[in-house]
């Protein structure tokens, strides 16, 4: 590898401003407005990214780096110094303390020029420290202040950086945790202080979370009641750990089995707290909808609540993708007799599923495609009692040019979502003459053309 060379100064042009923000929020300058060149010493310099050192530290070779670019490129895979090029034999590197003052003061002398003063970093925290923690742990679970006290100074340092994190989930916090949680439930009403600050760990540690320990039903069931009794933060740790619980097939089975799950996650739908658990909703209703086992019993409890009116509304205005995920929720319920009798009665059902044909993703084309197909089969069959209610209004809405556009354009379904678009046509090419179309020119905006 090319070594690098840097000069014993380097230039860099920094625009002259005052120590505080002026009116407006407007940086002062001088008068004339013009910048002034400062002179960085280069042993301030990481030799990586050539920016200020924040953090030095020393490897064994005896160059110094900013500790958030060597550790970068140690991740990388990369198993030598950078700059000398010899194999490192000892990761540990040791924080250049006389470098990190020196950059201090100069920070200080020059901060009439903007620059800002470096903090002291925390000193990271190691495997032994993590350890430790959940040594004291285990030995408090029979003291929930105690337990609290110490899941909240283990989530703290994995707040105060990327690698205090990944060091915390490398030693087994995350399954630690989990265990202390399940062991928690059984006293729920005089350890739920413990447990909420408990879930917020494991929600902050979730990819150390195994997915095939989906836990007891005493522990889903205490999740449930987050999710529905909890504060905002509660409900949003709640929502992200039983999305990860959520991909094994016992966890679906498990809250199958508890009554009131389904009104719970509609809730979340319903009074969202932020995009990210709006999303994790959609994620565990639809797991619960399509998968296998009980997921019948859990749909049928869905078509009780409101999720279709819910996830109607939701897909009026959304991103892409809280859309695919909300559609896919709406593919799984109409698949049920009493989810398409829910769809039928809605007036947004026909207009916002077509809207999103070729508009949003082909993921998002997929499910509306399967959506409208659903609706139509059924209502050509004794179900519908024959009638074309939802054919009329497809037609209305411009969907057969929409349909006609998506057998010829690339990369729009797959073949089965192809199939079902040929069927489509045949069952609404006779209702065709008579209806006058609408077509919004707007949804073939972003369509390429196929030549």
């Amino acid at each position: 590898m090319r070594s690098l060379r840097i000069s014993s100064t380097m230039v860099l042009p920094w625009r002259r401003r005052g120590v505080r923000r002026g009116a407006g929020g407007k940086q002062r300058t001088d008068e004339n407005g013009s910048g002034v060149e400062l002179t960085i010493p280069s042993h301030f310099l990481c030799p990586i990214s050539l920016e200020l050192m924040k953090d030095p530290v020393t490897l064994p070779t005896g160059i110094t780096y900013d500790r958030s670019s060597i550790e970068r490129w140690m991740e990388a895979g990369n198993s030598t110094c950078p700059i000398t090029n010899q194999r490192l034999t000892d990761s540990e590197s040791i924080p250049n303390h006389a470098v990190r003052k020196m950059i201090q003061e100069w920070s200080v002398e020059n901060k009439s020029h903007g620059v800002e003063r470096v903090p002291t970093p925390r000193i990271p925290i190691t495997s032994s420290d993590v350890s430790d923690i959940l040594s004291k742990l285990a030995m408090a679970h029979n003291d929930p202040c105690r337990c609290q006290e110490l899941v909240a100074k283990l989530t703290n340092l994995g707040k105060e950086s990327e690698r205090n994190r990944r060091c915390i989930i490398q030693n087994g916090a995350g399954p630690a945790l989990w265990s202390l949680f399940e062991q928690f439930v059984a006293d729920r009403s005089e350890k739920v202080t413990a447990l909420k600050e408990i879930l917020q760990g494991i929600a902050f540690l979730l990819p150390s979370l195994n997915p095939d320990s989906s836990g007891s039903i005493a522990a889903l069931e205490c999740i449930v009641w987050f999710l529905d009794c909890g504060d905002l933060s509660s409900r949003r740790n709640a929502i992200l750990v039983l999305q990860r619980l959520i991909a094994s097939p016992g966890a679906v089975d498990g809250l199958a089995e508890i009554k009131g799950a389904e009104a719970a996650l509609v809730k979340m739908i319903k009074e969202p707290i932020s995009p990210t658990s709006t999303k994790a909703a959609l994620a565990v209703i639809y797991h619960m909808i399509t998968c296998d086992g009980n997921s019948s019993v859990s749909a049928t409890r869905f078509t009780e609540t409101d999720l279709v009116s819910s996830v109607l509304e939701m897909l009026i205005d959304c991103d892409r993708s809280v859309c695919e995920k909300a559609l896919g929720v709406l593919d799984g319920i109409c698949g049920l007799e009493e989810g398409r009798r829910l769809a039928y009665d809605h007036a947004l059902t026909v207009p916002v599923v077509i809207k999103k044909i070729l508009r949003v993703s082909e993921t998002a084309t997929v499910f509306s495609v399967s959506i409208l197909w659903k609706l139509c089969k059924a209502e050509a069959t004794t179900e519908g009692g024959g009638r074309a209610v939802v054919v009329e209004e497809a037609l209305k809405v411009g969907v057969f040019q929409k349909l006609l556009l998506l057998l010829q354009v690339r990369g729009c379904g797959n073949e089965r979502t192809k199939e079902k678009v040929k069927e489509l046509l045949k069952m609404m090419n006779p209702q065709r003459g008579r209806m006058e179309e609408c077509v919004d020119s707007m949804d073939f905006k972003d369509l390429k053309r196929p030549f």
